[in-house]
């Protein structure tokens, strides 16, 4: 335990896991992270089943929600507004990378301070680079978060510029896949796109409930493949995930988008 975060694991308080776990030697796991308000996480149900969901892609039995909610209350009485992680492992097992049968999943969860952005990122929009890191193909692993985000770890390396708050991250094609640690959407002529997730890129639970929030509102809205040029020429672009909510983009390289066009609106989609 630390003095700025309450973690446990298995559902006791610790911080450390078997130098044998298969999350520490090979990613082998999947995690959200979750906006903890007044002790209560914000798409709850969305969250968990996203988790579960992406466990079942890596053949992982995800534990019982009561116990995920007992672990929550534990760390929600620590700290009940807070950046909440959830992991889960496949365990620990023998050298090599054959999965143990059965596995023997560890179940992590993490708790601390929300990042302290100033409100002008929601009010004014946000300053995005372009990264120069490539996102590679993986289908069986698209849209799932799983441990392994090591490509995320070296785009977010290639800045240190405290006034650029994200990178846009492309895939090997050129098509505008995400930002480092978001998801990416563009409104232009009068519909609401966001990049297709099945060769890469991560699907989040606030993606999710924007596409069907503005879907349900009569907004045209549809998953697409669209490269930096479509992006550029777009009326509206905007960053989404679970504790940011929704940022308008103010800037990315020469363009500035200096008004917001439909932003109040669709922020409402994301908050219903």
């Amino acid at each position: 335990m630390t003095a700025d975060s309450f973690i446990l694991v298995d559902g006791r308080p610790a911080d450390t896991v078997s130098a044998l776990d298969r999350g520490l030697m090979y990613g082998d796991g999947v995690f959200r992270t979750i906006r903890l308000e007044a002790g209560q996480p914000l798409w709850w149900p969305e969250q968990l089943a996203k988790l579960a969901a992406d466990a079942a892609r890596l053949g992982v039995a995800c534990p019982p929600a009561e116990l995920w909610r007992q672990d929550v209350a534990q760390a929600a009485a620590h700290w009940p507004t807070a950046a909440l992680k959830l992991v889960l492992t496949r365990g620990t097992g023998k050298r090599g990378y054959a999965p143990p049968k059965p596995p023997e999943p560890t179940r992590v969860v993490v708790a601390g301070p929300l990042p302290a952005w100033p409100a002008a990122l929601w009010e004014e929009g946000v300053n995005v680079r372009l990264c120069n890191l490539r996102l590679a193909s993986q289908p069986l692993l698209a849209g799932v978060k799983h441990l392994n985000r090591l490509e995320n770890v070296l785009a977010r390396a290639e800045w240190d510029d405290p006034a650029i708050q994200e990178g846009l991250l492309l895939d090997q094609a050129g098509h505008v896949i995400c930002g480092v640690s978001s998801n990416v959407f563009i409104y232009r002529e009068n519909e609401l796109l966001t990049p297709r997730l099945d060769r890469c890129g991560v699907a989040g639970v606030a993606r999710a409930r924007l596409i069907e929030r503005a879907a349900a509102s009569g907004l045209s809205v549809r998953e697409a493949e669209f490269d930096l040029a479509a992006l550029l020429a777009a009326d509206e672009v905007m960053l989404s995930n679970s504790l940011i909510g929704l940022w308008r983009v103010a800037r990315l390289g020469q363009r500035v988008w200096p008004e917001p066009a439909i932003y109040p609106v669709v922020r409402e989609f994301l908050h219903a």
